[in-house]
C-alpha cells in the first residue's frame, strides 16, 4: 500500500530523524506527538501536531494525547468502507504507524521506584500499535527503530510496502505489546504474590534461527531467546563461522552447560561437555594450558565434544584445540590469528559470547513437563561453600585438598544426579580426573568415576553433589585412593559415614549446601 501519512510517536528516537527526513522526501506528510514532534521540528522537518490533528490539547501531563477518535479512525478506517465516518469527525487516513512504549522494561531494571514504574507503563501506545496491526491490509505498523530501513527499501523500490512485510511488521507489532503487557503482570504479580512468583508468568521469546534438527535427525527445532537476554549469554553469542550446518537442539544444550562451568572459574578455565555432562575440566595459569587438561582428563569422551572458554582465545590455545575433532567451540573473543588457526577445521562451529557473564548472574529457569512448567531460580551459589563447611573428620584438609576440593565442589554443580566429581592439582592449577554422573544409586556415581579415573583416583579429592546415604561410597572412593571428600551432609547414616572416612584417615568436609541437577 502506498503511504501517504505517516504518525510518528516514540520513545526511542534511534534512527527517527533519517526515518521521518526519508518519508517526507517519499511525499508523506507527518503526523507527531510531544517529545517526537519537538525532535522533529527542531531538525527543520515539517510535521504536523498531534493537537493540530486531533482538535484536542494534551491532557493530564500528557497521559492523555493520542486517545481521541480522529487517531483511531484515521488508523482503523478500511478502504472504501469507511470514508464517510472518517469525513464527518474531520478525521484523515493514518498509513503508516511509527511507535515504540515507555521504557517499562529498563526502569524496572533500573529498580525504579513503584510511583515511576506506573508512570513508565504506557497507554495510547500499545493501543495505536494493536489497531494498525489489526488494520495491517491498509497500514504498515513499526514497533522497532531496526526495521525502519525495510519500510524505507519497499519505498525506493515499488512505492509501497506490499502486503508480506505488513503482515512480518503486525506480528512482530502484537508480539511487543504481548510482551510489554506480560513484563508488566509479572512485575505487579510478584509484588502481590507472598512467594515473589506471579500468578500468570508468561515468557516472551523471539525465533533466532532454525536448527539442523532436534534432539534427533527426525525431529524438528527452532532456537528462540528470550527479549531481554542477558549481555554475554548463549542467546546473544555472535556466530563466526564454520562447521558448515545450522546448530543442532544438542549443540545448544551442550554449548549452554559448558558455558555455565567456565564461569565458576576466575582463573583460566576450560571445560568439555558431551550429552549435557562435562566430561573433562580444569583450570590452570594459561588458558591452552587449561584446555589441554581438561580434554586429557577423558581424551575418549573428548572426542567430538563441545569446549567453552573463560578467557580469549589466542593461537597457541587455537593450535590445541585444533588438535582433536571438536564441534564447537564458545569463548569470550578469539584472537585475529587464533580465528584463523581455527577456521582451518571446517566442521568446528566457533562462537564468541563478547560479554562476561557473573557465575552468580540471577535467572528463573524453566521446565516444560506434561500440561505446564516447574519454574525455580538459578542455582548460582558454589563459591565459598567449601571453605566454609565444617571439618566433620579427625584429620582436616590440607590447603592443597581444600583448594582441589573447592575446585570439584564447583563442577560437580554442573553434573547430572546422582554426581561425583574426582578432582587434582595439576601444573598450577587443578582438573578433573574420573566423573560419574547421572546415576540412580550414590555407590556406582563413586564407582564410575573411580573408574573414569583409573590409577589418576589415588591421592585426588571427591566432591559429592548430594549427601552418602550410606558408607559404601566412601568406602568405594578410599579403597580407590580418594583422599579428602566435600559433601553437603545431612544422612540419618551420618555418623556411619564419618567413621568410615575417619577408618580410611580421609579429611571431610560437610558443606551444608546440595546441588542436585536434574
Amino acid at each position: 500500500m502506498p503511504i501517504r501519512r505517516a504518525l510518528l510517536s516514540v520513545s526511542d528516537k534511534t534512527g527517527l530523524l533519517d526515518f521521518a527526513s526519508a518519508l517526507s522526501g517519499h511525499g508523506v506528510d507527518l503526523v507527531s506527538t510531544g517529545g517526537t514532534h519537538a525532535a522533529l521540528t527542531q531538525a527543520g522537518l515539517r510535521v504536523q501536531s498531534i493537537e493540530d490533528y486531533t482538535g484536542s490539547p494534551e491532557l493530564m501531563s500528557g497521559r492523555v494525547k493520542t486517545l481521541h477518535p480522529r487517531v483511531y479512525a484515521g488508523i482503523l478506517a478500511r478502504t472504501g468502507i469507511d470514508g464517510p465516518d472518517l469525513e464527518r469527525i474531520g478525521a484523515q487516513p493514518i498509513d503508516l504507524v511509527a511507535v515504540n512504549l515507555y521504557p517499562f522494561e529498563e526502569s524496572l531494571v533500573q529498580k525504579l521506584g513503584y510511583s515511576e514504574l506506573i508512570e513508565n507503563i504506557d497507554v495510547g501506545g500499545p493501543a495505536m500499535l494493536r489497531a494498525a496491526a489489526k488494520n495491517h491490509e491498509r497500514v504498515t505498523v513499526v514497533c522497532d527503530p531496526a526495521d525502519y530501513h525495510r519500510v524505507l527499501e519497499a519505498l525506493s523500490h515499488n512505492g509501497e510496502v506490499g502486503m508480506d512485510l505488513r503482515q512480518r511488521l503486525a506480528s512482530k507489532a502484537f508480539a511487543h505489546t504481548a510482551a510489554y503487557d506480560a513484563a508488566i503482570s509479572g512485575w505487579l504479580g510478584r509484588l502481590s504474590e507472598s512467594d515473589g512468583y506471579p500468578r500468570w508468568l508468561t515468557f516472551s521469546l523471539e525465533k533466532v534461527s532454525g536448527l539442523r534438527y532436534g534432539e534427533n535427525p527426525h525431529q524438528s527445532g527452532a532456537f528462540y531467546r528470550e527479549r531481554k537476554a542477558p549481555r554475554g549469554s548463549l542467546a546473544l553469542a555472535q556466530d563466526l563461522g564454520g562447521g558448515g550446518t545450522e546448530l543442532s537442539f544438542v549443540n545448544l544444550i551442550d554449548l549452554d552447560a559448558a558455558l555455565e562451568l567456565v564461569r565458576e572459574f576466575t582463573q583460566p578455565a576450560a571445560a568439555v561437555v558431551k550429552h549435557a555432562s562435562p566430561c573433562g575440566v580444569a583450570v590452570a595459569q594459561n588458558l591452552s594450558d587449561a584446555y589441554r587438561n581438561a580434554r586429557e582428563a577423558d581424551p575418549t569422551s573428548a572426542f567430538g565434544g563441545i569446549v567453552a572458554l573463560n578467557r580469549e582465545v589466542i593461537a597457541e590455545t587455537a593450535q590445541v584445540i585444533n588438535e582433536t575433532l571438536i564441534h564447537c567451540v564458545v569463548a569470550p573473543s578469539y584472537a585475529p590469528d587464533a580465528l584463523e588457526e581455527l577456521h582451518k577445521k571446517k566442521s568446528l562451529r566457533i562462537l564468541a559470547t563478547g560479554s562476561w557473564l557473573a557465575a552468580d548472574h540471577p535467572a528463573l529457569q524453566a521446565k516444560q513437563v506434561a500440561g505446564g512448567f516447574v519454574v525455580q531460580e538459578r542455582d548460582a551459589t558454589a563459591a565459598g561453600e567449601v571453605a566454609g563447611g565444617r571439618v566433620v573428620t579427625r584429620r582436616a584438609p590440607t590447603r592443597s585438598e581444600l583448594e582441589a576440593l573447592d575446585f570439584s565442589w564447583r563442577v560437580c554443580k554442573h553434573v547430572r544426579s546422582n554426581a561425583i566429581v574426582l578432582g587434582t592439582s595439576a601444573g598450577g592449577g587443578h582438573s578433573t580426573v574420573g566423573i560419574g554422573a547421572g546415576q540412580s544409586a550414590r555407590v556406582r556415581a563413586v564407582e564410575i568415576a573411580c573408574h573414569n579415573a583409573g590409577a589418576r583416583a589415588r591421592g585426588s579429592v571427591l566432591a559429592s553433589d548430594a549427601f552418602f546415604p550410606f558408607p559404601d561410597g566412601i568406602q568405594a572412593a578410599a579403597q580407590a585412593g580418594v583422599v579428602a571428600i566435600a559433601q553437603p551432609g545431612g544422612s540419618k547414616k551420618d555418623p556411619e559415614v564419618i567413621a568410615a572416612a575417619d577408618a580410611a584417615s580421609l579429611a571431610m568436609i560437610f558443606t551444608g549446601v546440595r546441588h542436585f541437577k536434574h
